[in-house]
């Protein structure tokens, strides 16, 4: 089979598998769940061949499939597929993680009855990043861009019927078109600048000394920030953890999020030296940031998500350090290690009967040997434990950073890695040591070998030695150009070159063994705090215990907070002036003209005394009714602004509840109401007693929401003035 078919078998296997599924075996349990993984198979193997089928010397193919005309533009008459090294990487990591995700969701979803439906979604998702992979030009790329944003917000709302999950696949739908906005823009100008989307034609154009532009570059950045969940776009990535744990392996480890990484380093030429700055300091203070808040985190789930956040932020700073090579190095590492992590998170949910709660877990190291095994493999991975996956990619950006002088980005990333060792060795003190905490840990056994499966492939295999093979390895010679062997049209123009030339410039500077002193101090320092914090597991957290306001701030609400502020005090105000200014200025006057248009207001009554023949009292009756449009306008406004700020939205919640049923109260409180405060914890003989401070916009019965939950015996919402007055 040629490269030209295996393009167009790669793009269109998981189609046709969704469309099957969706329209045919949408309710099946077993049949649909078999397309899908069959699917992800077939362009596994597919990109296997693709990769071997390269020419060493040009490493390149192209297809085409039918397109459709829209404004005479070329770059969409035929829907180019176009590969290079680059591309060749990512879509080798991305079917080969994507499968053993299918393989492990097969053994996850096997109580769900809409596994249907899931394994559909889950097709169309790896169709559309597939085509980000092989799009050719920059109007397909935002096509399939946007197909990803779709079937991301269909994986994520998969329990639909829970208002965590609706709210959250909302969230990442809308935090991503924000971004998009800016990467259509970006495209437009690209077009009207240079006259082509076409990736090959740009980077000739650029070549061959047309000039790059600033503006162009932080538009095209805006979609990189949206969809790898960089600042201030990042808030959805926490929230997306709300669908079922494979999709956050897939999306949030490997492919939705990598999507962003990849696409700036394919318009890496197009990047000016102000746009790698925004990039650097962007992303560097993410990536200490989704470091350090990791800690604040007891949700298992989430705790991976600030990991992701952080580790985005590393390939982001290497991009902006002028490392793209690099930045796709540990894109491919952090596919391979995060995947394992989030799917060692998952066999440890489905043990403990959907318990996310690490302070609920403990003592799974006996129970559940291979899945801990695995986290150890992976954990150490990211931590860069030296000859490790996650270690050839993260020490070589600390490197760059050192190299080129940029102190600030080198202490940013450091205090990243630093976070990196400290939340992974509390993650697993907190849910394989000690003693169980919870009943689910308490009767958890090891999972079925659906899901024991990936994670000694993607785990125990490819967290160990996915490095050895795609960077080769220094003081290993037996070891070193491997993958170079296997598949030299890739690996040696992305991964290889890219380690080794950064590698030979730390060498020149006699910078090798500082580095590797340094990292190897970070990780002993990490673990070791880790060690005197979370030895053993008590289902409490040892840092909330002691240091309850850092821990606090490490929870990190401030931006949603934020967020809510603006959209329910300055999007709302702005939306309903404007209405009012289209129905008051646009609608009456400009469209109906004044004679016409005022009177209108004004009824059947007044229509009365206009037709009447007196031509006195239409000029009165229209000057009167000026008058009263004007006034009822500003008696609108008065009235809406003065009804907002002095209806009390701000309630005090009073529950009172068995002890048992403190984690079920708070759970609700986080999916239902996003702005709250606990004010007050009072323990009793009889229970319980908590009073929250809350704010509620829109009017939720949270009153039936507690009564509804076992164990609360009474719940009462009293309306209060806060101190700003609302």
């Amino acid at each position: 089979m040629d490269n030209e078919t295996l393009l167009r078998v790669i793009l269109l296997t998981p189609l046709a598998a969704a469309v099957v599924s969706a329209f045919f075996f949408r309710r099946s349990r077993i049949v649909a769940p078999a397309i899908s993984v069959t699917a992800a198979g077939v362009i596994l193997v597919a990109s296997l061949a693709l990769l071997l089928g390269l020419d060493p010397a040009n490493p390149s193919a192209s297809a085409s499939l039918p397109g459709f005309a829209l404004g005479g533009f070329r770059e969409l008459e035929t829907i180019g597929l176009s590969i290079d090294g680059n591309g060749a990487a990512m879509l080798f990591a991305v079917t080969f993680v994507a499968f053993w995700i299918h393989v492990f969701s097969v053994g996850y979803m096997d109580d769900d009855k809409a596994r249907g439906r899931f394994f559909a979604g889950l097709s169309v998702f790896m169709f559309s990043i597939l085509g980000i992979i092989l799009a050719d030009n920059l109007f397909m790329t935002f096509i399939f861009w946007e197909l990803v944003g779709f079937s991301s917000y269909m994986l994520i709302a998969h329990y639909y019927d829970t208002d965590y999950a609706s709210m959250a696949s909302k969230k990442a739908f809308i935090a991503n078109r924000v971004g998009d906005l800016g990467f259509l823009v970006g495209i437009i100008l690209c077009y009207a600048q240079y006259g082509t989307t076409n990736f090959a034609e740009l980077e000739a154009l650029i070549a061959n000394g047309e000039m790059t532009f600033t503006s162009i570059g932080l538009l095209l950045m805006c979609g990189f920030l949206g969809k790898s969940a960089q600042f201030p776009l990042h808030v959805w990535l926490t929230d997306a953890m709300a669908g079922p744990t494979p999709v956050s392996a897939l999306i949030h480890a490997a492919t939705m999020v990598a999507a962003g990484v990849f696409f700036m380093v394919r318009i890496f030429f197009l990047l000016t030296p102000e746009v790698l700055t925004a990039m650097l300091w962007l992303c560097a203070g993410m990536a200490a940031l989704g470091g350090l808040c990791a800690l604040g985190q007891t949700d298992i789930k989430k705790s991976l998500a600030y990991s992701t956040l952080s580790h985005l932020g590393f390939m982001g700073a290497a991009i902006g350090l002028g490392l793209p090579e690099i930045a796709l190095l540990h894109m491919g590492m952090h596919a391979f290690f995060k995947a394992t992590l989030f799917l060692c998170s998952g066999s440890v949910i489905h043990a403990c009967h959907h318990e996310q709660d690490m302070t609920k877990m403990g003592g799974l190291l006996k129970k559940m040997p291979l899945t801990a095994a695995a986290f150890v493999v992976a954990g150490l991975s990211i931590c860069a434990f030296p000859w490790m996956a996650g270690w050839y990619s993260k020490d070589m950006i600390l490197s760059g950073a050192y190299l080129q002088g940029n102190m600030p980005a080198f202490i940013a990333l450091a205090v990243a890695a630093l976070g990196t060792t400290l939340y992974i060795g509390r993650m697993f003190a907190m849910v394989f040591l000690g003693t169980a905490h919870g009943r689910g840990a308490e009767h958890a056994k090891e999972s079925s070998p659906w899901m024991t499966l990936p994670l000694v492939v993607l785990g125990v295999i490819f967290s160990l030695g996915a490095g050895w093979f795609l960077a080769g390895t220094n003081g290993l010679p037996w070891l070193d150009g491997k993958m170079n062997a296997l598949f030299p049209a890739s690996a040696t123009t992305v991964f290889s070159e890219g380690y080794h030339g950064l590698h030979e410039r730390l060498a020149e500077a006699g910078l090798v063994t500082p580095m590797f002193a340094l990292g190897v101090a970070i990780l002993v320092v990490g673990l070791g705090l880790a060690v005197v914090f979370y030895r053993t597991s008590t289902g409490e957290d040892k840092l909330r215990e002691r240091s309850p306001a850092i821990y606090k701030a490490l929870e990190y609400r401030y931006m949603d907070t934020l967020y809510g502020w603006y959209i329910s005090k300055v999007q709302q105000r702005f939306a309903m002036l404007v209405a009012l200014f289209d129905m008051a200025l646009i609608n009456m006057l400009a469209v109906r003209g004044v004679a016409a248009g005022i009177p209108a207001v004004l009824g059947s009554v007044s229509r009365r005394f206009i037709q009447n023949g007196n031509g006195a009292v239409p000029v009165f009756w229209t000057a009167f009714g000026a008058l009263v449009v004007a006034a009822a306008i500003a008696a609108i406004i008065f009235l809406l602004t003065f009804v907002h700020f002095t209806t009390p939205n701000s309630y005090l919640l009073v529950v009172h509840y068995d002890e048992e049923a403190e984690y079920d109260v708070d759970q609700m409180m986080r999916r239902s109401v996003k702005n709250r405060r606990l004010r007050s914890k009072t323990m009793t003989r009889s229970g319980a007693e908590m009073t929250w401070e809350v704010r509620l916009d829109n009017k939720q019965d949270l009153v039936a929401l507690m009564l509804g939950i076992e164990g609360v015996h009474d719940a009462t919402l009293v309306a209060c003035q806060t101190e700003a007055g609302t």
